[in-house]
């Protein structure tokens, strides 16, 4: 499907470019469709029945798209091109969502037993090589997204640049890790509140927050971006602040006097060795995870193209400020011996959180209530953006039609009404709190999605070779690619290397477990993803029979499809411009904008 200035597109193309091409009064190329499909019930009608009505199914005209001698894999892409989900997000939301969304439980309360586990030495370095690892990721989908914003993103690139049975294995993992989040998160936010009152029964405050981050999902895209806004920018200060005040407490304020490297050298920089460094990386892609939600926003966004490079470059600053240099500020704060961080184990106990126990250990005696309440509001947050990543994801399997299409249901306000529905009603597991057996039922229930994350960010890297692959064989240039990875197709080998290595050593962990012999339950635990991972493509393409072909072929993937740029040529023309004038700028200013 090659193209050239004077031929004539394919059916595909041609079905693709009606539906993008802007009407009359819509933006300039980039925004079209900005108002969104899901506007027109706002119009009239008192406030109630709006509300009432927005929950109706959305009725789209007919596109004029005949599908009747289509694939089914050309059915798809067309299907998530033109998913109605409303374009609400600003560059705000998507700046704090790139800079603070998934700072969490993993980065405040398990990153303390990641330190037991490592040492102060394997924190560092395994925060490193999962950064370094996730800007690889981050940069290559953030290219395919500013391209492509399309439903689902990453699910429905693997999908379209790869196979089928990737996009239905990974996507369907990729939701159920974000599905078992919901829950645990509701268990988390009671175990927090505790610290303050232990009165309560915990199932209270499940209810509690269970009703407010329902309540924000309701609010639809609008909603979530705007709690995402607020609930980020809190933790962000947060972590700041607490860097500052952590530098104040190495260098001697606080009752502790002057610490410096003390903790690097008695009881030491690494505990148990390589093996040590190794079980970092689980707790480290738990702090990680989430980073890719900037990316499945990408459909929801009014003019991708401006906003989502900008996203995208942020995380750079996301992954040293808040991890790297988080970590190097905890080591040096707090011992690895320490008792209280055994229990960072449950990710639940405020007591076990690093950052409470160094600003204890400092005798700073308020600055722990104020730290437990920015790791609620971050627990909200990541449970907000579960509710979110899940009901998204589930929506663009169903358009694709790799899960019931029941899920790709579309409300008049474009909201994924049934995806929502659903995620919210799996969230009522967070009431097994009152159980006594809830940590072996939660442990079980992580361990389907235990290694997913490595295994999306993967095949994130590889869908973006395949890309540049593509571009390639039908004789297309990056002249054309609106936002190019800074790190390029090396990023994309350098990261499926690194995260291919992580992902053999937390193998071997989990089969010989630090001062255990070989545990075959802790290797289901942490594992059972792995097998589950290739049974669930076996079974799809034994069941759809496209045992015939493993993987798209380079020169039949569709390369226009989705676009929000129209004109090709008038896209290159625009991109040689912004080159041409970036060239002119002061040094500063180029390195201003490669970072930002």
């Amino acid at each position: 499907m090659s193209y050239e200035k004077n031929q004539e597109p394919s059916s595909l193309e041609a079905n693709a470019y009606s539906y993008d091409q802007p009407t009359a009064g819509s933006r300039q190329s980039g925004e079209s469709y900005d108002s969104s499909y899901s506007d027109g019930y706002e119009k009239e009608g008192s406030a109630f029945s709006r509300f009432i009505d927005s929950f109706k199914p959305l009725d789209l005209e007919d596109d004029g798209i005949d599908t009747s001698n289509m694939t089914a894999m050309e059915k798809s892409i067309i299907a998530s091109a033109r998913h109605p989900l409303a374009r609400r997000l600003k560059s705000r939301h998507l700046q704090m969502i790139a800079i603070g969304g998934s700072i969490g439980t993993g980065l405040f309360i398990g990153s303390g037993y990641s330190l037991n586990n490592g040492g102060p030495g394997g924190l560092l370095i395994g925060y490193l090589l999962v950064g370094y690892a996730m800007l690889c990721v981050i940069y290559g989908l953030g290219e395919l997204s500013v391209q492509f914003p399309v439903s689902g993103s990453f699910n429905a690139y693997f999908t379209r640049f790869v196979d089928s049975s990737w996009g239905f294995t990974l996507g369907l993992l990729y939701a159920c890790s974000w599905l078992v989040s919901f829950p645990s998160e509701l268990i988390a936010c009671s175990m927090t509140i505790q610290y303050w009152n232990t009165s309560v029964n915990p199932a209270v405050w499940v209810a509690v927050f269970y009703v407010v981050i329902v309540s924000i999902n309701f609010f639809g895209v609008k909603g979530y971006g705007e709690a995402e806004f607020v609930l980020s920018m809190i933790k962000v200060l947060a972590v700041i602040g607490f860097l500052i005040v952590g530098v104040c407490i190495i260098c001697g304020v606080g009752t502790g006097g002057y610490i410096g490297g003390r903790y690097w050298h008695d009881p030491g920089a690494f505990n148990h060795g390589f093996k040590g460094v190794c079980s970092v990386f689980i707790g480290a892609a738990f702090s990680f995870g989430g980073i890719e939600l900037v990316a499945l926003a990408a459909a929801e966004t009014r003019n991708p193209r401006k906003s989502l490079p900008r996203a995208t470059k942020q995380v750079f600053w996301r992954v040293t400020i808040f991890y790297i240099l988080t970590a190097i500020i905890i080591g040096f704060l707090v011992p690895f011996d320490d008792e209280r961080l055994l229990d960072g184990s449950t990710s639940e106990d405020i007591t076990a959180s690093p950052f409470v126990i160094a600003i204890q250990n400092g005798g700073i005696n308020v600055l722990p209530h104020i730290m437990n309440a920015v790791i609620l509001v971050a627990v909200i947050s990541v449970g907000n953006s579960s509710v979110y990543g899940c009901s998204r994801t589930l929506a663009s399997l169903a358009v694709q039609g790799l899960i019931p299409s029941i899920f790709g249901y579309i409300d008049r306000a474009g909201r994924p009404m049934v995806a929502i529905m659903f995620t919210n009603l799996i969230g009522l597991l967070g009431f097994l709190v009152a159980s006594e057996n809830q940590d072996t039922v939660f442990t079980w229930f992580f361990s389907i999605c235990s290694l997913s994350s490595f295994f999306t960010w993967i095949a994130i890297c590889f869908t973006h070779l395949r890309w540049r692959w593509a571009l390639a064989a039908q004789g297309r240039s990056l002249d054309e690619v609106a936002f190019i990875s800074p790190l390029g197709k090396f990023g994309s080998y350098s990261g499926i290397l690194i995260l291919s290595l992580i992902v053999v050593g937390e193998i071997w962990v989990s089969i010989w477990p630090i001062g255990y012999p070989a545990d075959v339950v802790q290797f289901w635990e942490n594992c059972l993803s792995l097998p589950l991972l290739i049974a669930m493509i076996i079974a799809h393409k034994t069941y759809h029979r496209t045992w015939n072909h493993l993987m798209v072929k380079l020169e039949d993937i569709d390369l226009d499809t989705g676009r929000r740029d129209i004109d090709v040529e008038v896209l290159k023309q625009e991109i040689a411009d912004e080159k041409e004038l970036f060239k002119q700028k002061p040094i500063y200013y180029k390195v201003y904008r490669f970072f930002c």
